[in-house]
């Protein structure tokens, strides 16, 4: 088999899934399935779909037209503003996507006039992750403003947390959230479909006692992917977290001791720190780098600890016996190796778990080993 590669248990992805989604549906909210992370991959947002999702989500309209061209049809939402210069590819791509601007929103009615369409506007409200989001008190504006055009409709309302400042979502801030989508419904009319209260790091709060009020939707990505809960990166009961492993090829043993002491990079802060080394100890390198994944990101085998990387070399240390040159180390990740991973040219995807049986050739971004949809 091909190294680096990825290998994929899809079956975990589709129960995963499946697990989130009778959960969340006892309390009223339907699961959105994110592929972001994993670049578009027809397959895994198909086992996202084959696990119960009521359609798929993507930042990114490349990925979103990679789901298109392996033939999915079905909803998928456009959850990143749209770039003004892509206005057109977005409506034709995308049934609906979350909003913030105005002027993107101006471009997309007219795109969808062009295209003989009309386009869901969903509205994403800034609620503290000071990232993405239009200020409660200006949401009223241009919810009206939305109402007046001809090609889009307002679909609904959105909120972002624990992307940018890593705050996972209080009760307080949730409920503010439901009363803005009854103050819209109060001055615009229409009953909103979509109130999508945010994504994986809202799951303590949705699978928590307290009520989830008008909150019908949740964006999911590293959760089904991984799960886990992104803010504590703690296991969700019940949930697979090894639906992704990383492997790579063992291209150089050293069995001599490197100088001591030596400064090793720490996975968990990155930073450097000096320690005294086992003469015991031996290194391996194997053909994968900073180029390929998020190195910080990777847990070590059992017993053997970080050296350093460089762009494409990773150096191992092990006080147990050395593989031989050309075997194989097998990773887990966390969700940023696993989102580089997934964009990098060099890593192959390797589909298990009863994958779909359709093959089709995908000629956007990475290649795929045995990539089916």
């Amino acid at each position: 088999m091909s190294c680096p590669r990825i290998e994929v248990d899809l079956s975990k992805i589709r129960r995963n899934t499946q697990t989130l989604v009778k959960r969340l549906g006892l309390r009223g909210i339907g699961v959105t399935g994110v592929t972001k992370a994993v670049c578009g991959h027809p397959a895994l947002g198909q086992a996202m779909l084959d696990g119960g999702a009521e359609g798929l989500a993507d930042a990114r309209i490349s990925n979103v037209q990679r789901l298109r061209a392996a033939g999915m049809t079905g909803p998928i939402t456009l959850i990143r503003s749209p770039m003004l210069s892509q206005a057109d590819q977005v409506v034709r791509s995308c049934e609906a996507s979350y909003n913030t601007e105005i002027s993107v929103i101006s471009a997309l009615a007219a795109a969808a006039i062009r295209n003989g369409s009309v386009h869901g506007i969903v509205l994403m409200v800034e609620m503290g992750d000071l990232r993405d989001g239009i200020s409660p008190e200006h949401l009223e504006n241009i919810a009206q403003q939305v109402m007046q055009m001809s090609g889009v409709a307002l679909k609904g309302i959105g909120a972002n947390f624990a992307c940018l400042n890593g705050l996972a979502p209080t009760a307080l801030q949730m409920a503010a959230f439901c009363d803005l989508a009854n103050e819209i419904e109060g001055v615009c009319g229409p009953f909103l479909k979509t109130v999508s209260g945010g994504n994986s790091a809202n799951l303590p709060w949705a699978l928590g006692e307290r009520a989830t009020g008008r909150v019908n939707d949740l964006r999911l990505g590293e959760a089904i992917l991984l799960g886990v809960e992104p803010v504590s990166g703690d296991q969700i009961g019940g949930m697979h977290t090894d639906a992704f492993t990383l492997v790579a090829e063992v291209i150089e043993t050293d069995a001599k001791s490197p100088p001591s002491p030596i400064a090793l990079i720490d996975p968990t802060t990155e930073r450097l720190r000096i320690v005294t080394t086992s003469a015991a100890s031996a290194r391996m390198i194997l053909a994968m780098g900073h180029q390929d994944t998020d190195i910080p990101g990777l847990s070590m085998p059992v017993g053997s600890t970080l050296i350093g990387a460089t762009s494409d070399h990773l150096v191992i240390g092990t006080p147990r016996t050395l593989p031989k040159v050309g075997s194989e180390v097998r990773f887990q990740m966390n969700y940023n190796a696993l989102m580089h991973a997934m964009a990098a040219p060099d890593i192959k995807v390797e589909l298990m778990g009863n994958p779909p049986t359709r093959p089709t050739r995908h000629t956007q971004g990475k290649v795929d080993h045995l990539a089916l949809v």
